[in-house]
């Protein structure tokens, strides 16, 4: 929760005067709403005249506000005899806007990951349905070329995007969805078309396109498929452990079909808006329904629109991000969590639910199959199957790809390195080319190089506000801070000394692109980081950019290393991996094996086969050996091995109080009186006070106390009673807390 310090302490269960009514009517019943505030309670109101359904929208005063709030419960009694209460001031919708599965849901969620209500409650709504609006019109909008439009057209008058969009609307109208599958990065084109009169918006019932022929599958896939398909009707989790290329998407696709063909609607989960379109896609063109999106980059107009058609069981099927888990499902018959183990699943912010937990909770009380699939399985998920509470599937072919890619580690030690590349892999990279193939080359760090260092002196930029090196981003001439974003412009000489010579230290994306360019010449670089996709649209633009028969060199982050399909990328090299080796964090082995083996997966998916070579310091590494020697169900296996020796997660179960503050005494003090507030309950583990891995960031001092048990029941137990106390710790007002339940990052 965002700013615990404001929680409501138990003896703030009554209604402070300024929340509640200036008139005295004793009411024996109310209705308990939830606000979207960060306070750990409900606020009851008097009902309106004609009564609420719980799961409604309601406009509320508050303070000497008004907010949408949502009933959680009616003909309640008041937490207090004789408070002064408020009245509804309007209800917003005609029934249940949230359904009892839903509700029961979002309670439980609330209460699991020790949120704040009412922000688990806004969550669960697009935007645009948190403002006291009426509920939007739930046809598909979309664009239609007007008489001066194809005037225009016929005579040349526009170029690049707009005429692009003009030919479109000149074969037919066409909605958003379709202008997004077949003209991405369309919009700022339809803004200045219709400023000019040359398009009008149209409105369509959404319609699908014919079903295309579904490729034969596998036996493995088949197996995966009739094993899932035996489950429908009932809750059953599934693990659907499958190499890099095995054809999970066709599982997933099969599956969908047939939950469709059952009546049923279908929710794929994905943890990348990037991964979003490519499968967006497939699945319009396999089904021949619509298919809804929801994510964080929609117009919230889309998305609220998307999210009703699902709650009324017109949408079918629904795609979509971590927030996508609270679509409304009423004729729910399959959730599919994609890359299952990536850590974008996990809201760091507020309301620090997991999406792919929360999806096996939806499934059990929908009654529907939850396949989580993936290539590297989470060792949470592993130890799961151990425990026979999920069900194992396995995809270990490749089809219709020659063999797996070739892995070879590369020795960097006493090499000579051209902006850290070696001279084997710059080798690899022009034989490559040279075929007319595609090289990918992986460096999981944005910018030109991660710090910049005075050669004379030794000074070396630093971010003042995080005690953290700098970045370098040449192209912009600033220096940022990826931690806290502060920009500062790159120094002429050195600060401390007046020396010139300023020297950018290490590689990262950007350094890479400019030193292959040069390298390459006649070969198109695209380099695919944050910098670079910030632009709606920008990520697919540039993948459809590439031709699948020409040479091209991609330089990109661990945007690249998931579920792109390119079919002419044969090499893949990843540099940079020995960060990762040296990690305090228990989860960076699982981590780097995970990364390592989804980055090599993008190699070899077609008939070409593929090559990865892994450069490292530290060619002798157990985990790179491991990896290499066995893969990474092997070493998936030592890591839960050493876990359970550790007694580590899975083997445990973990809450982190987070606390910063402008000054560090305040810290110490409210992590020292929040120690001794601990239950002393033996079944508990207590590590800390101890200042955070990164004590000091965005100028705010940080620390921490973890909080461990066995199993989740004394965890748990503790937990709320202690949350409760911190709210009323003498420090908790000059302090910022939080409380995460299962966290991902120790940071």
């Amino acid at each position: 929760m965002r700013g615990q310090q404001a929680l409501a302490r138990p003896q703030d269960t009554v209604a402070e005067p300024l929340h509640w009514a200036a008139h005295e009517v004793a009411m024996p019943a109310v209705v308990r709403v939830a606000l979207p505030v960060p306070l750990a309670r409900l606020f009851d109101y008097l009902p309106p005249a004609g009564g609420v359904a719980a799961g409604s929208r309601v406009l509320v005063p508050f303070g000497h506000k008004k907010m949408v709030g949502v009933v959680v419960a009616t003909d309640v009694e008041a937490a207090v005899a004789g408070t002064r209460l408020k009245s509804v001031l309007h209800v917003l919708d005609e029934g249940p806007l949230l359904d009892a599965e839903m509700m029961q849901t979002l309670a439980w969620a609330a209460d699991y990951w020790l949120a704040a209500p009412g922000e688990a409650y806004a969550n669960a709504l697009p935007l645009a349905l948190r403002e006291p609006r009426p509920l939007p019109q739930t046809a598909e909008p979309g664009y239609a070329l007007t008489v001066a439009g194809q005037s225009a057209r016929d005579a040349g008058s526009r170029r690049g995007s707009s005429r692009a969009l003009l030919d479109l609307l000149a074969e037919a109208p066409h909605t958003t969805a379709e202008l997004d599958t077949a003209l991405p990065g369309w919009r700022p084109a339809a803004r200045r078309l219709l400023d000019a009169g040359l398009v009008e918006p149209r409105v369509f019932a959404p319609t699908g396109p014919a079903p295309a022929p579904a490729p034969p599958l596998g036996a493995e896939q088949q197996a995966a498929v009739d094993a899932v398909a035996q489950s429908f009707g009932r809750f059953q989790p599934f693990l659907l452990d499958g190499v890099t290329g095995s054809g999970k998407t066709e599982v997933y696709l099969a599956l969908i079909a047939q939950a469709l063909a059952a009546g049923k609607q279908a929710l794929l989960l994905v943890p990348e808006i990037g991964l979003a379109p490519q499968t967006l896609r497939r699945l319009r063109e396999r089904l021949g329904v619509p298919v809804e999106v929801i994510h964080s980059n929609l117009a919230e107009g889309e998305r609220a629109r998307a999210w009703l058609r699902a709650r009324s069981g017109e949408a079918r099927v629904v795609l979509g991000t971590r927030s996508a888990v609270f679509t409304p499902l009423p004729q729910a018959g399959l959730i599919v969590v994609d890359e299952e183990h990536d850590g974008a699943y996990k809201q760091q912010e507020g309301f620090r639910y997991h999406a792919r937990d929360l999806a096996l909770v939806r499934g059990r009380t929908l009654g529907v199959p939850v396949l989580l699939g993936s290539a590297t399985p989470s060792l949470e998920s592993l130890a799961n199957v151990d425990a026979g509470r999920y069900l194992a599937l396995h995809l270990r072919a490749r089809p219709g790809a020659v063999r797996r890619p070739q892995v070879q580690i590369v020795d960097m030690r006493a090499q000579r390195l051209d902006h850290g590349l070696s001279p084997a892999l710059l080798g690899a990279v022009a034989d490559t080319v040279e075929r007319g193939e595609q090289v990918l080359v992986f460096r999981n760090r944005r910018g030109y190089a991660p710090a910049l260092l005075c050669h004379a002196c030794g000074w070396h930029a630093e971010c003042p506000r995080c005690e953290r090196p700098m970045t370098v981003h040449a192209q912009r001439r600033m220096l940022v801070c990826h931690h806290c974003d502060r920009h500062a412009a790159m120094p002429g000489v050195c600060p401390a000394c007046g020396g010139v010579e300023l020297k950018p230290q290490g590689q990262g994306t950007e350094r890479l692109e400019e030193a292959l360019a040069a390298r390459f010449p006649d070969v198109p670089v695209l380099r695919i980081d944050r910098e670079t996709t910030r632009r709606r649209d920008a990520f697919e633009q540039l993948l459809d950019g590439l031709r699948d028969d020409a040479a091209a060199i991609l330089v990109g982050t661990q945007m690249l290393a998931k579920g792109h399909d390119l079919p002419n990328l044969t090499l893949v090299a990843i540099v940079g991996v020995d960060e990762g080796l040296h990690s305090v964090d228990f989860r960076a082995g699982e981590r780097l094996a995970q990364l390592v083996v989804q980055v090599a997966g993008r190699a070899g998916r077609a008939r070409k086969p593929g090559r990865v070579l892994l450069q490292t310091h530290h060619p002798d590494h157990p985990l790179l050996r491991g990896l290499l020697a066995h893969g990474y169900a092997a070493s998936a296996r030592e890591l839960l091995a050493e876990r359970q020796q550790a007694m580590l997660p899975p083997y445990s179960h973990q809450a982190l109080l987070r606390v910063d503050a402008h000054q560090r005494a305040p810290v110490d003090a409210f992590l020292a009186e929040a120690h001794a507030a601990l239950p002393a309950d033996p079944a508990l583990r207590i590590a800390g006070p101890m200042p955070a891995p990164m004590p000091l960031r965005a100028g705010r001092h940080r620390g921490q106390l973890l909080v461990e048990a066995d199993t989740r029941g004394p965890l748990h137990a503790a937990l709320r009673p202690w949350q409760h106390a911190l709210a009323g710790l003498p420090s908790a007002r000059r302090v910022r807390w939080s409380l995460d339940v299962d966290p991902i990052d120790l940071y």
